[in-house]
């Protein structure tokens, strides 16, 4: 029988900790046993792949050999993400979802103590498809692992004094970025799922993937670097 009491954590894993430039199996080695731990302990996860240099592959070779639109750059970009989803998955093994989760509005509980989801259809990201996860089992938190320390008030690799922000509101986040998400858009929080949190009181947590140790002191409640949303 389920149990009802087990925190749930919603991860938004994006595809450059995953696929560097090719699938990093030491890093999925290393983030797999991180979470193992934290499932011995009672956690529960859904963690939601993303597309990384797969999805940049993909859509560079579509666009010379067609005028892609839009639409069609997303869909490349969504069936990389179930390619990188189903590494994570299948690396878990039996602590596993037996498929990967695309629409979130079928996510209703959990059989195995992990599920492993991926993108669902254009105009979506995976943050977004993490924030409509997170809404459908009530939790309150998500986790942002991509590859930068903090969120920033402007790209710093543009401007030597952007400043990191540690803590700042939704409001005061959303000024910062684009208001509209297009295919391949490259922010720490995504416009669109940035909206959605807002709207539902989610907090969100931006942090590097890579660390994995930093990862765990905020799962152990701890003090973290990285940027919390709220």
């Amino acid at each position: 029988m389920e149990n009802k009491d087990k925190e749930t954590i919603v991860i938004s894993l994006g595809g450059s900790i995953v696929i560097p430039d090719l699938p990093d199996p030491e890093f999925i080695n290393i983030f797999r046993s991180l979470i193992l731990e934290e499932v011995e302990k009672g956690k529960r996860f859904v963690i939601i792949v993303g597309g990384g240099k797969t999805c940049r592959h993909y859509q560079e070779a579509l666009g010379k050999t067609i005028d892609a639109t839009l639409t069609d750059l997303d869909w490349i970009g969504i069936y990389s993400t179930h390619l990188n989803a189903q590494l994570v998955r299948i690396s878990f093994g039996k602590y596993a979802s037996s498929e990967i989760v695309v629409d979130p509005s079928v996510l209703r509980s959990f059989v195995e103590p992990i599920i492993i989801g991926a993108g669902w259809k254009p105009g979506w990201s995976t943050d977004y498809d993490a924030v409509m996860m997170a809404e459908q089992l009530k939790a309150k938190k998500i986790i942002n692992l991509s590859n930068i320390d903090y969120a920033y008030d402007k790209d710093p690799k543009k401007y030597p004094d952007a400043k990191r922000l540690e803590n700042i509101s939704w409001d005061e986040y959303r000024k910062l970025i684009p208001k509209e998400w297009t295919s391949g858009l490259s922010t720490p929080f995504d416009p669109i799922a940035s909206e959605k949190a807002e709207s539902l009181g989610i907090e969100v947590a931006i942090m590097n993937g890579r660390n994995i140790e930093n990862l765990k002191k905020y799962l152990n409640g701890e003090k973290f670097m990285g940027t919390v949303i709220n």
